[in-house]
């Protein structure tokens, strides 16, 4: 899989030029005057009767999408080091979403802030941002401009809840430095599980065959009206170019990061320390497990949540249909009540929960049903895995 990163881009000038000066007028100095106004339009459905128009779509939203320059000149490179991504501004108050990896490099433990990045709207203002705060789980980060003189259109959040298999969608973007750039298609699948910056995977994530391409990271994706339903944020490809295989954040994950990112600047989320494989019907006839569906513990991190409260991994190594299994340990069919019925399920049921909270697990182990309570670690910068 390869991310829609922001590619290097050498030759773009990183630089915010600022308006000002004096002027002589018949020897006496005229100080010239700057407006700082803030301008904030506030914007109608796209369509009132719900019809996809993507020339409305385009009217309304694209005046709030930006293109954002990041620099990393403090790397041990060269000063021209940067890179090119979109986001779109989501408050008055100068607040613009986008992708992590837009304003970030490196991954896990290694990963590190942008030493600059500058924001560049529709209408040719060029300023400093602030990053304030990133969070690698969901690949969100939030940076902040003085709103001061410029003229904004926030976006409205959407909702990713509810979202069908063909609907259709509009992405706009910066994809290879074309600016606000229109791209369409449908929403190709739902729930996809999407590489992190951690190791760990976003679950829930969005499948579009809208274009997108590297230079799209951290765009809006919307619907019919107008709504943002997610941050573009990942392609799969062979060539590195868009093959209609595009995915994005969901919006209902991105306003979570959003709102942990306004309050501490970072993203907790809570750990389990546990690695799953989903459970169908010839799986658990092949295996005897007791249950027909779940999701079946195949390593548990030594020292973890899971491991200090007696979750258990298979002992033995066996191959059925081409794969590799670790056969003997625990399936977890519920959590606090709610059934899994596949892999998916137990990272989704974590969502909305906070380290140090407790769940309770309801096991098969020997083919009989047990409760378990765990109580939720924080989750590493890391994957054990990775």
């Amino acid at each position: 899989m390869t991310r829609a990163v922001a590619g290097t881009l050498a030759a773009i000038a990183l630089v915010a030029t600022g308006c000002g000066g004096s002027s002589k007028d018949d020897n006496k100095t005229v100080a010239s005057t700057v407006d700082r106004t803030t301008r904030v339009e506030v914007v109608k459905g796209a369509d009132a009767a719900g019809r996809f128009d993507p020339q409305a779509i385009y009217r309304r939203d694209s005046p709030g999408v930006v293109t954002i320059l990041s620099a990393f000149g403090d790397s041990g490179g060269s000063a021209g080091d940067a890179g090119l991504g979109s986001g779109f501004v989501i408050s008055a108050g100068g607040e613009i979403a986008t992708n992590a990896h837009v304003v970030t490099t490196g991954e896990g433990a290694s990963i590190r802030k942008a030493s600059q990045v500058f924001v560049r709207f529709g209408d040719r203002n060029q300023v400093s941002g602030r990053i304030l705060g990133f969070d690698p789980f969901s690949d969100v980060a939030l940076v902040k401009v003085d709103p001061a003189g410029l003229t904004l259109r926030p976006l409205g959040l959407g909702s990713s809840e509810n979202v069908k298999v063909g609907e259709p969608v509009a992405a706009i973007g910066s994809p290879f430095g074309e600016e606000r750039s229109l791209s369409v298609g449908v929403i190709s699948a739902t729930d996809r599980a999407i590489e992190s910056l951690t190791g760990f995977q976003t679950s829930g994530a969005l499948q579009t065959d809208a274009a997108i391409n590297s230079g799209n990271s951290g765009g809006p994706l919307l619907d019919s009206g107008g709504r943002v339903l997610g941050i573009n944020s990942q392609i799969r490809s062979s060539s590195g170019s868009g093959s209609g295989v595009g995915f994005a954040v969901p919006v209902d994950v991105v306003r979570r990061s959003l709102a942990q990112l306004r309050k501490a600047g970072k993203a907790e989320y809570p750990y389990l320390g546990v690695s799953t494989s989903g459970v169908y019907p010839q799986l658990a006839e092949r295996f005897d497990l007791g249950t027909d569906h779940g999701a079946w513990i195949q390593e548990v991190v030594a020292g973890g949540p899971g491991d200090r409260a007696g979750l258990k991994a298979g002992a033995r190594r066996e191959t059925f249909q081409e794969q590799p299994w670790r056969v003997g340990g625990d399936v977890v069919t519920k959590i606090d009540g709610a059934d899994v019925r596949e892999d998916a399920d137990l990272a989704r049921s974590l969502d909305g929960k906070a380290p140090g909270g407790k769940v309770r697990l309801t096991l098969v182990r020997d083919g009989e049903a047990r409760d378990v309570t765990v109580t939720l670690g924080t989750r590493p910068l890391q994957s054990p895995r990775g």
